[in-house]
């Protein structure tokens, strides 16, 4: 064989081989277990989704899918090794509105970027915030809380999460639509929040229903209205904000599933294509209804336009001072 003819014939040997190439790097995943990174405690209700979809993922995958809870700092902690685990499909994120919009609004440095450290895979569900009062409040029902806020402005308190919560930027949102101050009071943990509200030492607070149902079964806290454009289904005694008295504010805190940046093109395909057909299940659907939520499989543009439109309606609320930075 001529000199000439080698490297011509090596060029071709590579073009053959190039279209395969990317195929088998997705072809060998997952190689061992395969972790997502939860920045919620254990049986919370994004937990018991992500557990769900771990279930069809393990299943699918032929390989453990383990969740791997790590809350904290709105999702600082879990997020804080984003740029460190190898891009190969084998370690996953759950985000949402704090990890993704409201953190980057008010962190001058984060240990992550919320565009370029990330490969949107879906997004996973959204749940509808409801406003809760204690039963023994002292205030009877919505349009008597915004009054009593209008009258006294920093007086009527609401409780959260914590500062950047979804609670936080939403409730905020509700007092810069009606006009109001509202005074924060974050707490580190859910049970002592519900126990301030229950005993009326906060006036109001915004979770899901299923993540009240016992107190409100036990007739210790009082719905004053469903922050969306229609009442929930299940529960259509309660009345939406503007039936309440209220602004026209929708609350739908949200997640997505996300893989590092720099993760291979066929091995995204591959997680996305997997992830939907675990999403579209009917076991991931009825865990997630029990939590209160409602399963939304998207594209991953999908969760980027989610990430701007969230950015757009709490950037406000940062330039006027209602949420700080820190």
């Amino acid at each position: 064989m001529s000199l000439a003819r080698r490297p011509l014939l090596a060029a071709l040997g590579a073009l053959a081989a190039a279209p395969l190439a990317r195929p088998l790097r997705a072809a060998g995943f997952p190689a061992r277990a395969v972790r997502i990174v939860v920045p919620y405690s254990v049986g919370v209700g994004p937990d018991v989704v992500a557990r769900s979809v771990a279930d069809q993922l393990s299943r699918a995958w032929s390989q453990p899918v383990l969740v791997d809870n790590k809350p904290g700092a709105s999702g600082i902690v879990a997020f804080s090794e984003l740029r460190s685990v190898a891009p190969d499909g084998h370690t996953l994120f759950l985000a949402d509105t704090a990890t993704l919009a409201v953190n980057p609004l008010l962190h001058a440095s984060l240990p992550y970027h919320p565009v370029r450290d990330i490969a949107p895979l879906s997004l996973l569900f959204r749940a509808t915030f409801v406003l809760w009062t204690g039963a023994k409040g002292r205030h009877a029902d919505l349009a008597a809380l915004l009054e009593a806020a209008r009258r006294a402005p920093g007086r009527v308190s609401y409780a959260t999460l914590g500062h950047g919560h979804a609670s936080h930027v939403a409730l905020e949102s509700l007092a810069r639509a009606a006009d109001l101050r509202l005074l924060h009071v974050p707490f580190k943990e859910a049970g002592a929040l519900m126990a301030a509200l229950v005993a009326g030492e906060v006036d109001v607070t915004a979770f899901g229903v299923n993540t009240v149902t016992g107190l409100y079964q036990a007739g210790k806290l009082r719905p004053l209205a469903v922050a969306a454009r229609d009442r929930l289904r299940d529960h259509p005694d309660i009345p939406t904000l503007v039936e309440a008295g209220g602004p026209p504010v929708e609350m739908h805190p949200w997640a997505a599933l996300i893989a590092p940046a720099a993760t291979p093109a066929p091995l995204l395909d591959r997680l996305q294509r997997d992830l939907l057909a675990a999403l579209h299940s009917a076991e991931v659907g009825a865990r997630a209804a029990q939590a209160g939520f409602e399963i939304t499989p998207s594209t991953p543009q999908a969760v980027r336009d989610r990430v701007a439109a969230d950015d757009a309606l709490y950037r406000p609320l940062v330039a006027e001072g209602r949420v700080a930075p820190l």
